[in-house]
């Protein structure tokens, strides 16, 4: 099974979270913004505890309600701390965690990215849903902040995640994007955050599983956080 994949998003109400009778095995959720990061620390976490990890990304809002209707998820990786908290307050967690602090940027399709492009003539702005990423509502945020919601209403392309934003604008589908810094090559205009509530992102163990509370403990280490930290996301 390839480490990614797109679980359906119209599970079962009824269905029932297994209990896993292998636990060198684990099933977790990552938001679309730090899947490429979760992938590149599974060698080093792998080996480092003999454990495997099966990865499924998307955004956080449809990772989410696939786990309120019972998907069999392990672990959560959310690009938020609303949702996490909302599974520990339904009893749904068994323990929660702060992993990394995500960064708005502003990217361009011909690499030229700065904050005066948003109030130039172009055609297309993308960013991801804000009702269901996080980095869409840091983006329209922003946005209101620099006082060009408004204005930029009519231009704006939506994807479902941060990913998807991101690949309107590589794809030359859209002129600008706001995504996050782990997506955008080295040419970027990074937003400042007092224009954005923080994107605080919380982890929550989903199971007994022991793979599953060995990688969420894995992502407070050291060598972990080096790694967010040279992949574009912000200290803790």
């Amino acid at each position: 099974m390839h480490r990614r994949q797109f679980l359906f998003t119209g599970m079962a109400a009824s269905m029932v979270r297994p209990v896993r009778a292998d636990g060198a095995r684990a099933l977790v959720a990552v938001a679309a913004n730090f899947g490429k990061v979760a992938e590149g620390l599974l060698p080093a976490f792998e080996a480092e505890t003999g454990y495997q990890i099966t990865l499924s990304s998307g955004s956080t809002g449809q990772l989410y309600g696939q786990i309120v209707h019972g998907a069999p998820y392990d672990a959560f990786l959310a690009a938020d701390q609303a949702r996490p908290e909302r599974l520990e307050n339904a009893g749904l967690s068994l323990k929660r965690i702060t992993y990394a602090r995500g960064l708005l940027v502003l990217m361009a399709a011909d690499g030229a990215a700065s904050q005066a492009r948003l109030s130039e003539d172009f055609t297309h702005l993308a960013i991801a849903n804000p009702a269901l990423a996080p980095y869409g509502l840091a983006a329209q945020q922003a946005l209101q902040a620099m006082g060009l919601w408004a204005q930029v209403q009519g231009k704006i392309v939506m994807g479902q995640n941060v990913g998807q934003a991101y690949a309107l604008v590589a794809s030359g589908n859209a002129e600008l994007g706001l995504v996050a810094q782990s997506y955008a090559p080295k040419a970027f205009w990074p937003v400042p955050e007092s224009l954005y509530a923080p994107i605080l992102q919380d982890a929550v163990l989903l199971s007994e599983n022991p793979a599953a509370a060995a990688f969420i403990t894995f992502l407070e280490t050291e060598q972990a956080q080096a790694a967010m930290r040279a992949a574009g996301y912000g200290a803790l």
